[in-house]
């Protein structure tokens, strides 16, 4: 097994789940990734139902009900959907 192997089995999710403002992420090798929702409009205008609709994928998430899906890659960059503003610049 390479090592792009190795990391890519460690950042495997396990499980992922959103409260009210973040959406966190449990990789296999123990680590938690939580992430602002805002990062993501769409699961941001999601209902908790919606967003609790999820599916774990090898490298990332999927919302079947928002067609919506996230690389844990990206998660772990910062990547932020095009479009996403931060909540005190979309208050002003």
């Amino acid at each position: 097994m390479t090592s792009s192997e190795n990391e890519m089995d460690a950042e495997e999710p396990k499980a992922a789940w959103c409260d009210t403002s973040s959406l966190h992420v449990r990789l296999a090798d123990g680590r938690e990734i939580i992430t602002p929702l805002w990062w993501y409009p769409r699961l941001q205008a999601a209902s908790q139902r919606q967003r609790d609709n999820l599916e774990l994928m090898y490298s990332g998430i999927h919302w079947p009900d928002l067609d919506e899906d996230l690389s844990i890659k990206g998660m772990l960059r910062g990547s932020k959907a095009p479009g996403a503003v931060p909540p005190a610049e979309a208050a002003e």
